[in-house]
């Protein structure tokens, strides 16, 4: 299927989606608002209305052909789909034709209406990123007939905007493919394959791209990112016959795919009726000449780039020699775009007031990626003369960055020299160890805690902001702190919590606080991404060797434990998360960055240990989101991964208990690898999938201890304390209990104190209830499977 007037007297540029929360977070704001009551459905529509504005502004003023429609969301793009095309979940008892936004929010974070009382959608992560998306729930009566009208009302605004201006971009809208979208969702009842849908799907899109066509789209940009995985054949040969189907509704399509080469499906993409197709040139920009060489003669061959998922400026003399073998090859059907949607990325460095010029002169967020695109398409189209300032300022940017003393750091260099094998070994295999700790704390049957965060009241962020504006001085903001602290100890001393943790009041992110004390780190104002719905991260950046001048996180947890007998963790964030989130140098191995920060982590570990803290909280949730794609390349990241996390906790003694966190990710596929970590205790994120989760963990007879979640934190609905305890006895049943501790799935920062007291009071009753259902108690032996014995003994 040709699209009308692709071949243009010059490339076409376009990007595959634009960050939707705006420059200062303005739509997470609306959004928490709307929630609290404090504002209508109207004004956050309104919101929204001027943050899709000013985002087509910016693509159309900088050169871009198409604008992108439909990269927008209320909350999750995944969910979007769902309520066009009106595929909602029969359990939330909703009517897609009169859905409003309050609906929607319900399937997203749950309700805590006791009249309907629904627990949200499952979360999890796209792909190997720290967005996460909300997954489809798969019956057989759902119907795909459609829904509401959101995305013509925004293919309408975006034509009224581009009419009235004198820009000549065209719109372009953005669907997530039929196949991704039911590969990504889960069965819940009643099919017994995922594809046993299809035809309802099939015919869902079919309507859809229909009434597109009919309201005068000419494009549609169709995201198929599945295809950068290693799908089965079923899968595989579900996508000429679909496609086939849809090209006969459809304006023309171009079929997207992002984060890794698609190589292994160029004769699959090449024999698609559509349009074009777009490429990774980032990720996978090995496949670039290969599609480019076999091309069909009336497809257009889109190609990313430009990186979508990291923030340093394009090195544009490299990207043009990559371009001009393709352009000789396809001519003007080479098109020109982002890698992937800058959904991952800040919006605008425009707002950046805190980086020093050298610093800001290294990178590129979303707004300067649109020129970056349109510097290359103009000098691809034969007006390298009027960009070429733009040329010379990147290559000076890159050979400034390339040679600046910051990079290294010779006292990194000798210790990563220095670094053995043994450095990731405790002195003792778990059992043994295990014992030597259940000695020292004696602690009871299915023992309490929490992840480590406690509520980020407005008063915590304001106290902080103040000390950072110079307006109060150190010793106000330290007793300030401790007063939080002392909070958060009573709080759990009364809540009668085993294991306690400090709250957390100080840290701003999990990631951001470590980084701003670590060499090598640097961090922005308001390099804003969306994580999930109203949750926006400001990922810091690592541009050189990470080194830690001083202790980070001592002296808060030593005054933590000065005021309880209960055992208080050290919390700490992983050598994987920490690189997971944050925006990575690509100027060395991505191994060699997290050994760095690995040895970072563990000095600090070692100074809890020495100002006896005895237990420590290693957390690593984006152990699984690093997983490359494809299963070739596991085992390299696997192994590398495994041996920091290590490495990080290797130094204490046996009686030190080290414990990690993860949530939010599918872990059955890397058990083993999770198990070679060697944690003691691991707590991970079950409760929205029914503890589906667990049942990984039991099959592989994960061996140390665990502590599903079993109420989900992400939403404001508070389980009953028999739905706890239901939860756990499902755990129990694939757990023995001498290995399950009872906590939350994650932590607790953005919730209020209210929420929080009522749902950690129902916690705790039911490992009470646990306890005396199971007439157990702890008993103190050298093997950890006899740690439990009935309470008669």
């Amino acid at each position: 299927m040709a699209l009308s007037g692709a071949v243009r007297s010059e490339h076409v540029a376009h990007v595959l989606g634009f960050p939707r929360i705006g420059g200062q977070r303005e739509l997470k704001f609306a959004m928490e608002s709307f929630w609290r009551g404090e504002a209508t459905e109207a004004d956050l529509r309104a919101t929204g209305k001027e943050l899709r504005a000013r985002h087509w502004q910016a693509q159309a003023a900088a050169g871009m052909d198409y604008v992108t429609v439909g990269d927008f969301a209320w909350y999750d793009h995944v969910l979007g789909t769902l309520v066009l095309l009106g595929a909602l979940p029969t359990r939330f008892n909703l009517d897609p034709s009169t859905l409003d936004l309050s609906g929607y929010y319900m399937m997203a974070r749950g309700s805590k209406n006791h009249l309907e009382d629904h627990f949200a959608l499952e979360m999890t992560k796209w792909f190997d990123t720290n967005y996460h998306y909300l997954v489809p729930e798969w019956t057989p009566e759902l119907s795909f007939d459609g829904g509401v009208d959101w995305l013509f009302d925004e293919i309408a605004e975006a034509q009224v905007q581009l009419s009235s201006s004198s820009a000549s971009a065209q719109t372009k809208v953005v669907l997530l493919g039929p196949l991704s979208l039911l590969f990504l969702g889960k069965i819940k009842s009643g099919l017994s394959h995922k594809l046993d849908l299809l035809p309802k799907v099939v015919a869902g899109y079919e309507k859809l791209l229909a009434r597109l066509r009919d309201n005068g789209v000419a494009l549609v940009q169709i995201d198929e990112p599945i295809l950068a995985l290693e799908l089965s054949r079923e899968w595989l040969d579900a996508f000429l016959p679909v496609y086939i189907r849809l090209a006969n509704a459809a304006p023309s399509l171009l079929l997207t795919t992002y984060f890794d080469t698609v190589s292994e499906h160029a004769d699959l993409l090449r024999s698609l009726p559509v349009a074009g197709v777009h490429l990774d040139g980032v990720r996978g920009v090995a496949q670039l000449q290969e599609f480019a060489d076999k091309w069909p003669e009336d497809k257009i061959l889109s190609v990313g780039i430009v990186d979508g998922r990291n923030i340093w400026r394009c090195d544009m003399d490299t990207a043009l020699a990559t371009l001009k073998p393709l352009h000789d090859k396809l001519g003007k059907r080479l098109w020109l775009a982002s890698s992937c949607s800058l959904l991952h990325v800040p919006v605008d460095l425009a707002n950046e007031n805190k980086l020093d010029q050298e610093l800001r002169s290294w990178l590129a967020f979303a707004t300067q990626k649109l020129d970056e695109i349109f510097v290359l398409k103009q000098a691809l189209s034969g007006n390298a003369d009027a960009v070429a300032g733009q040329f010379a300022a990147a290559r000076a940017a890159l050979a400034a960055r390339r040679s600046s003393p910051r990079i290294h750091n010779p006292l990194v260099q000798k210790r990563l020299k220095a670094v053995t094998s043994t450095d990731a070994d405790r002195t003792s295999a778990f059992p043994a160890r295990i014992a030597i700790q259940q000695q020292r704390w004696n602690l009871p049957a299915f023992p309490t805690t929490t992840i480590g965060s406690f509520p980020q009241t407005a008063q915590i962020r304001q106290t902080r902001a103040a000390y950072k504006r110079g307006e109060i001085g150190h010793l106000d903001y330290l007793n300030k702190m401790r007063d939080e602290i002392r909070l958060a100890v009573s709080t759990q001393e009364e809540l009668g919590l085993d294991v306690l943790v400090h709250g957390e009041p100080e840290r701003n992110d999990m990631v951001e606080y470590f980084g701003e004390q670590l060499w090598g780190y640097a961090f922005t104002a308001n390099g804003w991404v969306q994580s999930y719905g109203s949750r926006c991260v400001k990922p810091p950046f690592i541009y050189g060797d990470v080194y830690r001048p001083e202790a980070m996180t001592v002296g808060w947890s030593q005054f933590a434990q000065s005021l309880t007998q209960k055992p208080m963790k050290g919390m700490l964030t992983g050598p994987v998360t920490m690189l997971q989130w944050s925006f990575v140098r690509d100027d060395q191995p991505r191994a060699t960055t997290a050994l760095q920060i690995a040895l970072a982590l563990r000095d600090e570990v070692c100074d809890l240990e020495k100002a006896g803290i005895g237990m420590i909280q290693i957390d690593e949730p984006a152990f699984r989101e690093g997983l490359p794609l494809k299963a070739v390349d596991w085992t390299d990241y696997l192994d590398w991964a495994v041996r920091v996390f290590k490495i990080s906790a290797g130094g204490v003694k046996d009686e030190t208990q080290i414990h990690t966190h993860m949530c939010y990710s599918e872990f059955n596929d890397i058990l083993p690898w999770i198990a070679a970590m060697d944690a003691d205790v691991i707590t991970i994120e079950t409760s929205r999938s029914d503890m589906e989760l667990l049942d990984g963990f039991g099959q592989y007879n994960y061996p140390n201890d665990i502590g599903p979640g079993i109420y989900d934190i992400h939403s404001p609905r508070i389980p009953n304390v028999d739905d706890m305890v239901r939860l756990m006895e499902k755990a129990r049943g694939v757990i023995s209990d001498q290995r399950l501790w009872v906590n939350p799935d994650c932590g607790l920062k953005t919730r209020n104190w209210t929420e929080t007291h009522e749902a950690l009071t129902r916690m705790v009753q039911a490992a009470h209830t646990l306890r005396e259902k199971g007439g157990l108690k702890l008993q103190v032996t050298s093997q950890h499977a006899s740690r439990l014995t009935p309470a008669a003994a």
